[in-house]
Formats: structure tokens, sequence, C-alpha cells
């Protein structure tokens, strides 16, 4: 139904010049216009229902215009989701299973589950006895589907197309109810796979705006960030001559918007701190990229000398006892969050592994010590290192080596 607004929206207030040069931003507006008139003008609300139907239909004019804002909305998806890192194999959205979805209700009423209401929609009763907050919609009376048909059809495709073990299903918190019947309901259709499907939901981000605004564009903080690191950067003393200072900010910066994210619980919502983004001390992202920077620093001053000749027996100090003990945790950290799909437990983890090699760096010495205890050091720092890069990759952050 949004996409039924969007194209009377587009017919109404749209403009070519501006689609082409800014996508996302130009039928974001136009979205925002045409709910205003539709909640004041019930002939733009009609207009809107009538152009979804068109959609489903499959009337050639109302497809194109479709087909085109999904190709240069996934350009866009595209060219900002390389700047995280994050690359999807396939892009098929709820459209894609537009025709399947009349699959799904043909299915639904061999199987005696479809049930007509009086306003002519189609129901299915989850709970075998008409409890009204058990019942899903699946057919407007004007015959056209819904998000939760949409859904049925998808997860249906997947299995016959992929056979998966597991399918996860990453939405916002308000959607929880709407996986559970969609699960449900595969169930008592007869798909014993529906147990292997599972949702993660995530909370809300309050007060993230930028200077653009109330709505935020995650390109938008991206720049923001990549910016606000740069001037932070440029003010410190300490800051080393780098190569491409563009893009140390960026991984920077990026380090610093991931771990206040995953912190806490996906579940809970929080409010966005700039000030606590860019923290170089405590609990931060910033924090994390530091202490790698530093100990690459430390293998490139000290590396050629030491890292042949060592033996772990000099390993006896407290400092280097409680590492040693946190880095053999770091499987234990993987396999939990592996199985409650929540990064946070590697943010504490990693956290954790920065403090202690913050207060080792300072007392446990390599200049100056005994070439097997320099050695034996040189390693363990190494070995943090290491933990700390593939743990920093695993939530989609870049290690720098210089900032």
């Amino acid at each position: 139904m949004q996409f039924g607004l969007l194209g009377t929206g587009f017919q109404l207030f749209g403009y070519e010049e501006k689609l082409q040069s800014n996508p996302l931003q130009h039928l974001f507006e136009v979205y925002v216009q045409v709910n205003k008139e539709a909640a004041d003008d019930k002939s733009v609300a009609k207009a809107a229902q009538e152009f979804f139907q068109r959609l489903e239909l499959g009337d050639v004019q109302a497809l194109s215009l479709w087909q085109k804002f999904r190709d240069l909305s996934i350009e866009e998806y595209i060219r900002v989701y390389k700047r995280l890192g994050v690359y999807f194999d396939e892009y098929s959205g709820e459209s894609f299973y537009r025709e399947k979805s009349q699959e799904v209700l043909k299915l639904l009423e061999s199987k005696g589950l479809l049930l007509k209401t009086i306003k002519g929609t189609a129901v299915v009763d989850l709970s075998g006895n008409g409890d009204p907050s058990s019942i899903c919609t699946v057919m407007r009376s004007d015959g056209t589907s819904l998000y939760a048909t949409r859904d049925l059809a998808a997860a249906i495709d997947r299995m016959d197309k992929y056979n998966f073990d597991t399918m996860i299903y990453v939405t916002d918190k308000g959607q929880k109810k709407h996986f559970q019947q969609v699960f449900q309901m595969l169930k008592i259709m007869g798909y014993d796979w529906a147990e292997r499907c599972q949702h993660v939901p995530f909370g809300v981000v309050q007060g993230m705006k930028t200077r653009r605004g109330d709505v935020t564009f995650l390109e938008d903080v991206l720049n923001e960030i990549q910016l606000r690191m740069l001037q932070n950067m440029a003010s410190i003393k300490t800051t080393k001559e780098l190569k491409n200072p563009q893009e140390t900010a960026e991984r920077v910066g990026l380090a610093a918007l991931i771990i206040q994210d995953f912190k806490g619980l996906l579940l809970s919502d929080y409010k966005f701190s700039w000030d606590r983004v860019f923290q170089s001390r405590g609990d931060t992202g910033v924090f994390l990229q530091y202490t790698h920077a530093r100990l690459h620093s430390l293998e490139e001053t000290f590396g050629c000398g030491y890292l042949n000749d060592f033996n772990t027996a000099c390993l006896q100090e407290p400092q280097s006892v409680s590492i040693l003990q946190h880095l053999l945790r770091f499987d234990e950290v993987l396999y939990k969050s592996s199985q409650d799909f929540q990064p946070r437990h590697i943010v504490s983890y990693l956290l954790t592994l920065s403090h202690l090699a913050a207060v080792a760096h300072k007392t446990l010495q390599i200049k100056d010590s005994p070439p097997e205890v320099a050695g034996a050091r040189l390693h363990l720092f190494k070995a943090v290192r290491s933990v700390l890069a593939n743990g920093m990759k695993l939530l989609g952050i870049t290690p720098v080596c210089r900032m």
C-alpha cells in the first residue's frame, strides 16, 4: 500500500531531475507529502489504492514506475552499504512475491484455513476458536495481498530455493507479532521447517539528528561522523601523519557508531549521543581502534628484534596472566553470540581486552628487558592485537594501524 501512495505521490509532486540526482531523498519527500494529502483528501487515498491494485494486476505503466524506483533505490543501497563494508547477494523485496502470494491464498483455501469476513477480507484464525488477537488478515476486500501473505510466499520460496538450515529475519521490534503469526501460519499449513525460522528484533535509536534536520539518512550520519572524526584527529597533537586521513576517519568513526549500537541488547532502545561516540577513553569504538593502532606500532618498533626469541614461561606477572586468561575465553564468547544473535558479548569482551592491554602496556616494558622476556611480552601483545582485529572484523569494523 505504501507503494501505491508513493506511485500516486510521484505522479502528483515528483520531479524526474530530482529523482536522478538524489533518489532516496526525493522519494522520501514525495512520500511525506502524499501521506499528508491522503490524510486530508479521500480521493488521493483512493488513487493510491487503485495504483497498488494496478501493480498487483501487472499493469505495465505502474510496474515500470515501480521498477525505476526500485533500481535507483538499490543502486543507492549498494553505494551506502559499501561504506559499511556490507554486501548483499540478493535483493528480493515483498514485490518479488506479488504473484506467488495468490498461490498462498489458494493453498490456505485448499487446507480449509481461509475464512471470509462480512467486509469481504480473508483471514486466518490462528487460535482455532475465534480469539480476535489471533486473527491474521491475509487478503483485502479488493483481492490484493498483505504483508503477511507476501511473507508466507517468500518463506516458502526461500525454502524451495535454498533448503536453509536457519532463516533469520532482522527487523525492528514493532514487527514481533507479525513474525509470530507468519511462523505459526507456516506451521498450520504443514511446513515443519517453520521451527527453523527466527526473528531477531532490534530497538529504536533516539535523538540521532544530524545538521540536516529531523529525519536522519544513514549517509548523512556517515558523512557527519567522518567530518567530526577528521576535526578531532586534526586537534590531537599525537595524530601521526596519515596517508589517507579521510579513510582512517571513516573507519574510526564507523567503529564508534557500531560499538555504541552493539553495546546493549539489540532489542533495547537507546539514546544516541555524538559526544559519547567520540570519546577516546572509556568503552567506545574509538578506544578499540586506538588500542589496535598502539599495539600495531609496538610490533613495528620491536618486531624484527624480538619475535623469534621468546619463552612463554617469562609471562609471570599478574597483568600477563590476566590477559592470557581473557584470550582463552574468545571462543566461548563467539559461541555465546552465535547462540543468541547478540553482538554485545563480543563488544564487552573486546573492551575488557583493550583495558587489560592498556594497563599491561604501561607496566610490561619491552625496551631494556632481557631478550626472552621482551620477546614473550611482544608475542603477548601481538596475540591481543590479533584477537582484537578478528573480533572487530566480526562486528563489521575495519581495524586501523595508525591514527
